[in-house]
């Protein structure tokens, strides 16, 4: 990581708000775990993605280790703009984390959406939604210490079953100085349920900050419906720039210059096997039968994938 950041500290950090102020739709890549990191930040920058967040960091951990630090960000300098994503639940360890990676990112974002068990039981990601005033408390805080006007501070939450407490943890927010929200359109209880577009509505018309769309947005033409449904400023896919990373740049499916730049890049950045096989198997997904699928989703060696790539598709 050491030289990663060596690197990036010539190049000229971004100020991400720029693109909120362009009159285009912003385009971003959601912070994923194990997905959203640098070799596939890369590779969807290459496809039209505007702006990339890293997957979650538990902050203390960040703070307190360098072995974290080390594991668990990596950039280099055409990585931007970048939003590091912290799960935090003290101002001062979210305050001591966006120090430490100010010099090389672009913002950060306060996880107060992610709805899995262990998350809550700690005290992050989507209870947070239900702490309006430590959430203003810690924006604050990070506003306050750190010196840079440009670097931003953002939220990703999900929704309340009564709406009038998201619009008024959102404002809450945005009077403490926080860049921009964004809304995954489920209350923490719902899982695969239909994604609530009304209501990012309704907090969209409730804030006078960018607002992003998120959730269950698998094309482009989803991205342009939710953006009409919503008003929002920007559109966040997960799931959607996994399955085709060219989804930004237009493609209904993977393009086979998008599998063959995957190759290149995930080579070229280390890519541990297991990454590197999965990203794979969500990209060809949609292009590849169900027999293909048995023989490729159980390749074992990155040799093995090249090798069946170059022979079935002319890529490797």
């Amino acid at each position: 990581m050491i030289g990663d950041i060596r690197e990036t500290k010539e190049c000229q950090l971004k100020d991400p708000m720029d693109l909120f102020h362009s009159g285009q739709v912003v385009k971003i890549c959601a912070p994923m775990v194990r997905y959203s990191k640098l070799a596939f930040r890369t590779l969807v920058r290459k496809y039209s993605c505007d702006l990339c967040y890293t997957p979650m960091i538990v902050a203390a951990d960040f703070v307190r280790s360098a072995k974290a630090r080390d594991s668990e960000f990596t950039t280099n300098k055409g990585d931007h703009p970048l939003i590091v994503q912290f799960a935090a639940k003290e101002a001062q360890v979210l305050c001591d984390a966006a120090r430490i990676i100010c010099p090389f990112a672009d913002g950060i974002d306060l996880n107060c959406g992610c709805p899995q068990r262990w998350a809550i039981s700690e005290g992050y990601g989507a209870c947070l939604i239900n702490k309006p005033e430590l959430v203003k408390d810690m924006v604050q805080h990070v506003r306050s210490q750190i010196d840079n006007p440009k670097f931003s501070i953002s939220i990703k939450i999900r929704i309340h079953e009564d709406l009038k407490r998201t619009v008024d943890l959102c404002q809450k927010a945005e009077a403490a100085g926080v860049s921009w929200i964004t809304v995954h359109g489920r209350s923490i209880e719902e899982r695969h349920q239909p994604v609530h577009y009304d209501a990012i509505k309704i907090i969209k018309q409730s804030m006078s900050i960018p607002v992003v769309a998120n959730g269950d947005i698998k094309t482009l033409k989803d991205a342009e419906n939710v953006h009409q449904l919503t008003e929002a400023d920007g559109i966040m896919v997960a799931r959607g720039l996994l399955a085709n990373p060219a989804m930004f740049a237009g493609y209904e499916e993977t393009p086979f210059q998008c599998i063959q730049d995957w190759v290149d890049t995930a080579l070229e950045h280390g890519t541990p096997f297991t990454c590197f096989h999965h990203h794979l198997m969500y990209m060809m997904e949609r292009i590849t039968s169900k027999q293909e699928k048995k023989v490729f989703n159980v390749l074992s060696s990155t040799s093995a994938i090249l090798d069946y790539l170059n022979d079935h598709y002319g890529v490797g």
